[in-house]
């Protein structure tokens, strides 16, 4: 697969027929002996992942040829032109999963709308109606808090982030489900680009638009020094987030649950969820985030 469109959007573009997990073999290269001829913004991509790795140790499978395994080297530093510039400090790291989540959701909206008006356009009907029009979209195209991409309340797409060893940068690893049937979701909570659209998506658009928009949202944060306001990041994953406004379930890591509103996040990216039992508003950096429906 040649992958022309996605080619451009990256500094350096390597498809590999087969592999355990991109993200391991990304982590390698950006950390070993050929780690200079790997920068910022190098992709590695399959779409038959053999070993591949969800949050919280899960495991992430999918047939050949049906979704894309996507792993994207950050080198983030802050200056003025690329290469050049101090590094990010680590602390501002907690923002590129939710700055990856935006941009898969962007992509993944635009890919979904383009798809409806194709189809609308074929059968003779109007397009349908978006989200800007007064009416609500077709089908909604949300970020689940921290990384999940969801269409209709069922996940599409997910990113895994992993530091490099020596702290100076992070690989991004995404998961999309591209032409799975129901036969090969892997959760009831699951969904494809082509069950929700009806039709196959081309891979190398959509991943193109990933990987435009993972760049942009990238370049303006680092221009920023950082900062998630500024740059306009934060704004910009609070209007994607679905879990904003919604009744949840947050699995904490010590085992116990947290259950509330989620009301907003705070400036380092983390979920702050009014407490239902006490009323008090918790911050929550890390955790298993369940949508409830009463």
């Amino acid at each position: 697969m040649q992958f022309p469109l996605s080619r451009e959007a990256v500094t350096r573009f390597d498809y590999l027929d087969e592999a355990g997990s991109t993200n391991d073999v990304l982590v390698g290269h950006a950390s070993g002996a050929d780690a200079a001829g790997w920068p910022h913004l190098s992709t590695v991509v399959t779409d038959n992942q053999t070993r591949g790795r969800g949050r919280l140790g899960r495991t992430w499978l999918a047939p050949t040829g049906k979704s894309l395994a996507i792993s994207v080297l950050l080198r983030p530093l802050i200056g003025t032109s690329a290469g050049q510039g101090a590094p990010l400090p680590v602390d501002r790291f907690g923002w590129f999963p939710l700055l990856a989540g935006a941009a898969m959701t962007i992509a993944v909206r635009a890919e979904v709308e383009a798809s409806l008006l194709v189809a609308g356009t074929a059968a003779g009907r109007a397009a349908p109606s978006g989200p800007d029009d007064g009416e609500h979209p077709a089908h909604e195209v949300t970020l689940k808090w921290p990384n999940d991409v969801l269409i209709d309340g069922y996940k599409v797409s997910g990113i895994l982030s992993e530091l490099l060893p020596d702290t100076r940068g992070l690989v991004v690893g995404a998961g999309l489900n591209l032409s799975l049937d129901e036969h090969d979701l892997p959760t009831l909570t699951s969904t494809s680009l082509l069950l929700v659209t009806g039709r196959a998506p081309e891979a190398d658009a959509v991943l193109a638009r990933y990987l435009t928009e993972l760049a942009r949202l990238t370049a303006a944060f680092l221009a920023a020094g950082g900062d998630p306001v500024a740059s306009g990041l934060f704004d910009t994953v609070t209007g994607l987030c679905g879990t904003l406004g919604s009744m949840v379930r947050v699995q904490l890591p010590g085992g116990d649950d947290l259950v509330g509103v989620a009301i907003a996040l705070d400036a380092s990216g983390r979920l702050i969820v009014e407490d239902q039992a006490t009323g008090e508003p918790q911050a929550v950096a890390a955790g298993d985030v369940t949508h409830l429906r009463y």
